[in-house]
């Protein structure tokens, strides 16, 4: 048996397969607008202003539902620290403007310079098909969940921890909002997780929207303190909160910001692990 003709015959049934899926029943509407947005603005406007208008709009609205879960009593059910309430928000809400508008809104001026420089298409004509797109942000996740635990990891050392990462830690019983409550630095070298990936896998401008909203839809909901279930858990070796949660109490291990394996392969999960057996032994 030649085992490069079955790889390229299971390359080719699966192509076969996803060309015969249903088309998306957006793709009229999303297409009429993306357009729109081509003819009405520049790519620069587009490139900066669009995208901070994504990630402002996507964190709000993100933030949103576990904001509200503090005041539905059914919602308590979920909150994984039952004896600790939200605190501080204001606070956090303060340095929230000051990190997305004086460090990370100067980052986003060089969107359209990259773009250029490496001629990244905006055109809907060019645009990859949803699965490609949804495969890139796959791939986005590993890199970044891969730099993210080693480069968090370090943030911890005692030597460099009360200086930067230290800040990020003030809420040990997080909220949504705290998923971008952090140092300067912290937020750059952290934050580089975010871009590496882009230099590898971008095509089209609309993975640089597609990875944004994905990874705020992940940090937020695993510094939300509520273990709500929902699709993301269907996602093989995903945290969520309740991991991420344990970090933040803990200050100690889960230092992945996506996945689990990579503390499982460093054992750096071994006191969330006896954390789980004694809630299990309680219950």
């Amino acid at each position: 048996m030649d085992p490069n003709g079955t790889i390229l015959s299971s390359l080719t049934i699966a192509t076969e397969y996803l060309e015969s899926l249903p088309e998306n029943p957006l793709r009229d509407p999303l297409k009429n607008g993306w357009n729109y947005m081509l003819d009405t603005y520049t790519k620069p406007q587009i490139a900066l202003w669009g995208s901070l208008i994504v990630h402002e709009v996507l964190y709000v609205l993100i933030c949103l539902p576990a904001y509200l879960f503090q005041f539905i009593p059914f919602m308590q059910r979920y909150k994984i620290q039952q004896d600790r309430k939200e605190e501080r928000q204001w606070d956090c809400f303060k340095m929230l403007l000051f990190s997305h508008f004086v460090i990370q809104f100067p980052l986003m001026l060089g969107t359209f310079a990259y773009t250029e420089y490496f001629n990244i298409p905006y055109s809907w004509e060019e645009m990859p098909a949803w699965y490609i797109l949804m495969a890139q942000v796959l791939g986005c996740f590993v890199i970044e969940d891969t730099w993210h635990y080693w480069l968090h990891r370090a943030l911890h050392h005692k030597s460099i921890y009360k200086h930067i990462h230290k800040i990020h830690h003030r809420y040990s019983a997080p909220m949504g909002m705290v998923a971008e409550y952090a140092h300067p630095a912290e937020t750059l070298i952290l934050g580089m997780g975010f871009f590496i990936p882009i230099l590898l896998f971008c095509t089209h401008f609309v993975l640089l929207w597609v990875w944004v909203a994905f990874r705020l839809m992940e940090t937020i909901d695993v510094h939300t303190g509520y273990d709500v279930p929902h699709l993301f858990h269907l996602i093989p070796f995903y945290g969520g909160a309740k991991a991420h949660d344990f970090h933040h109490m803990n200050f100690v291990g889960n230092y992945s910001s996506t996945f689990t394996y990579w503390d499982k392969i460093c054992g750096t999960d071994k006191q969330y692990k006896e954390y789980l057996a004694k809630q299990k032994k309680m219950d």
